[in-house]
């Protein structure tokens, strides 16, 4: 074989040659003699994912090694799936995503999210979901938990904390008995290393991305380790690196206290339709006596019924003002022998709006939809996969947790006294206390000048706003957007909003905002 510069291989020395193919290999494809460059060479098969969906849907598994530290031992499937760009000659590259979690399987976002993207931006991309290790279709974990032990948020008292820590001895013995072998390696720090080797798979030099929620964090941790390979990020509802992962559980607190405070005002301005005070003081005694009646005696709702500890667990929903209120009014009718209150703030909610607009409790808003296994391109998913993952990203990122159950109960009651409406919910015993200790990486530290846009709801009950401005601090080089009365855990996923015009430009043309920006309502 003649190379180019007129040379033979015979009379290539092994050093030469490396140097040669190295200088003629795609950028796409790992350094010439990296242990992971064979899986940047496998073919992908790709295949109708759902006869029920579109047959430009397809899918495909990635073969990835179960250990990085070990390239050549196990492997394990990740499974990938893609809408092509509707515009070839205009296409830019890939655009992976991320639908949140940790535990969230991704595989139909691409369908899930293209009505919800403009037709400049699907010119441009062929749209790529993937369910991460251990989730959905790729080697899916599960831990044979009860309902309640997938239950995240538990109230503390001094009755039932004996309870909650055997609870969350036994998530932890369950799942390290089900799938220890797994559990070591379901990182993000490896679901990252997947993403670039579905990159270099996928035969390109650089990926661009959009995450939600979790997958903020798993794109930040993405842009920390491979920062030459990414290209345009866009991370809808931010959670703030620094905190993963204790840190945001413990985060919700704060801004549920912020959204309340902003809810009691709300309501003491329409006193008159909903009866539950006149100032915000009077609609906050109204609440919490709510709180100590039902945790007398249970408010019946539809289906069961509600000690206080599970009426305060439900405080992400006073960020949305207009449907949590009849919410409340009915649980306090209930609590009064009236009829049992709908099971939830949307149910209460809807039935609201039925009875004032007939036909609108039918509507679902774009995305809402569950995100199953996807028709034959399925594998028998455990039932409670996404809380096995959940616990398993959660304490297994990071070192950080405390082991002494004690620390967790003085922590749940501090907090509590600080943040009377969810403090205790996120500082009490979880499982991560008794979770095997992580054997391999710490958590990663983000702090890099990458690129980004960040978009955010300035009312959103799971990223925070402060916990948004916390990764705008982590990247230097990004910009946020910010939906000055948006409510809700979601900004481009739950659209329309008036941050979608940045996100569309950003994705188009790769030109973030000159500076961070607050724009208007929905």
């Amino acid at each position: 074989m003649v190379l180019r510069d007129g040379r033979t291989i015979s009379a290539l020395t092994v050093g030469a040659l490396t140097t040669v193919m190295a200088a003629l290999t795609p950028a796409t494809a790992f350094a010439a003699g990296d242990p992971l460059q064979p899986y940047a060479q496998q073919e992908l098969r790709w295949e109708r994912c759902d006869a029920g969906r579109p047959a430009a849907f397809e899918c495909a598994k990635v073969k990835v090694p179960l250990d990085y530290g070990d390239p050549g031992g196990r492997k394990i499937e990740v499974a990938v799936s893609r809408v092509a760009a509707t515009n070839p000659g205009e296409r830019h590259g890939v655009l992976l995503m991320n639908p949140g979690g940790p535990g969230g399987p991704g595989l139909t976002m691409p369908v899930e999210m293209e009505p919800l993207l403009p037709a400049a931006v699907r010119e441009r991309f062929d749209l790529i979901g993937f369910d991460p290790r251990g989730v959905g279709q790729s080697s899916p974990i599960g831990c044979d938990l009860t309902g309640d032990e997938q239950t995240v948020l538990h109230p503390y008292s001094a009755r039932t904390f004996a309870k909650d820590v055997a609870r969350a001895r036994s998530v932890a013995d369950k799942c390290w008995a089900k799938a220890g072998d797994l559990l070591p390696h379901l990182t993000t720090r490896n679901t990252a290393r997947d993403m670039d080797v579905v990159r270099a798979a996928l035969g390109e030099r650089r990926i661009s991305y959009f995450g939600h929620s979790y997958g903020t964090y798993l794109g930040s941790v993405y842009l920390q380790m491979f920062p030459r390979r990414a290209d345009r990020f866009v991370l809808d509802s931010a959670l703030d690196p620094a905190l993963a992962w204790r840190g945001v559980f413990r985060g919700w607190a704060p801004g549920a206290e912020l959204a309340f405070t902003r809810w009691t005002e709300w309501a003491a301005a329409r006193d008159a339709a909903f009866g539950l005070g006149a100032t915000p003081a009077e609609v906050r005694r109204t609440y919490w006596e709510l709180v100590a009646r039902a945790d007398r005696t249970p408010v019946p709702i539809e289906g069961g019924a509600l000690d206080g500890g599970a009426i305060r667990s439900a405080y992400a929903e006073f960020v949305h003002v207009e449907a949590v209120t009849p919410w409340i009014v009915a649980l306090k009718a209930a609590a009064a022998g009236g009829t049992p209150a709908p099971a939830t703030a949307a149910a209460a909610s809807a039935a609201a709006s039925a009875a004032s607009e007939p036909g609108a409790a039918g509507a679902v808003a774009p995305g809402a939809g569950a995100r199953a296994g996807a028709g034959a391109f399925t594998a028998d998913v455990p039932a409670d996969n996404p809380a096995a993952v959940t616990w398993a990203v959660s304490c297994g990122d990071t070192r950080s947790w405390p082991r002494n159950p004690e620390q967790y109960r003085q922590d749940a009651i501090r907090d509590r006294a600080r943040y009377p409406l969810a403090g205790d919910l996120g500082a009490t015993i979880q499982p991560c206390a008794f979770w095997k200790s992580p054997a391999g990486e710490p958590a990663t530290v983000v702090n890099n000048d990458a690129g980004a846009l960040i978009v955010q709801n300035a009312w959103d009950p799971r990223t925070t706003l402060a916990m948004a401005q916390g990764m705008r601090r982590a990247l230097h080089g990004a910009r946020m957007v910010t939906v000055a009365g948006g409510e809700g855990h979601g900004v481009v996923v739950n659209g329309p909003s008036c941050a979608d015009p940045a996100v569309a430009r950003y994705l188009t043309t790769g030109r973030l905002p000159a500076e961070d920006a607050t724009c208007g309502g929905r």
